[in-house]
């Protein structure tokens, strides 16, 4: 997929896109060195995503072959493996796994992680607030995170701007501006809402920030973060 995806690039008809490129390998794979190689080879890819999400006691909130895997050995082999090669992690895990991933990021600060989906809060009861933030809390504390803040939709398919506005507001708070970038989640997100509503949305919700932070979330975070 990363090789046709950057005959795609490559095409003059594109225009350069896709600009930057997230595959996917099984870290915990003991043969991912090779993969990873392969990956590495085209111009724009960028890094991997291997979707951690795992519950003990939800079996469709499984998403990975196993939990615990960010505190396995042998996947941690893999992972240490991306910095080899230039590679970042897009990591998409639940809020209770934030913990796990803060311990992962600071034992391996070499490698970039990109939080995906704003950590996916699903619960909104109050407890599973505090474990959201606290989890994010954490997670700032390794100095290799950014995050996207995406997919807030597919979370709450009801969503207009003020209900996801303190998800938006708490995730810059927490880690900062500069560590922070606005992404659609689109095809995804399109069973939610139109395009044009999400980025209204963060649009509104940002109102009141600098135009240089503004360009930040819009922009150039990301340019910065996926080297584009």
């Amino acid at each position: 997929e990363t090789a046709w995806l950057q005959s795609v690039a490559d095409d003059p008809g594109s225009k350069g896109m896709p600009h930057a490129i997230v595959g996917y390998a099984n870290l915990a794979d003991p043969n991912v060195e090779g993969t990873l190689e392969r990956h590495a080879e085209h111009v724009n890819w960028r890094g991997i995503r291997h979707m951690l999400n795992w519950s003990d006691d939800k079996l469709n909130f499984r998403f990975a072959e196993a939990g615990g895997l960010m505190s396995d050995s042998q996947w941690r082999k893999g992972f240490k493996l991306l910095a080899i090669f230039g590679g970042s992690f897009d990591l998409q895990v639940w809020p209770w796994q934030l913990q796990e991933a803060a311990k992962l990021g600071n034992d391996i600060p070499e490698v970039p992680m990109i939080l995906n989906h704003t950590a996916m809060p699903i619960g909104r009861s109050p407890g599973e607030l505090r474990e959201w933030r606290k989890g994010l809390e954490a997670l700032g504390t390794a100095p290799n995170v950014s995050a996207k803040i995406s997919a807030l939709g597919m979370l709450d398919q009801t969503w207009v701007a003020d209900s996801i506005a303190p998800f938006v507001l708490d995730t810059i708070d927490i880690l900062g501006v500069d560590r922070c970038m606005f992404a659609s989640n689109f095809p995804v997100d399109s069973l939610f809402s139109d395009y044009a509503t999400v980025w209204n949305a963060y649009d509104e919700i940002t109102v009141d920030f600098t135009d240089e932070e503004r360009s930040k979330l819009f922009r150039t975070n990301a340019e910065k973060y996926y080297r584009i």
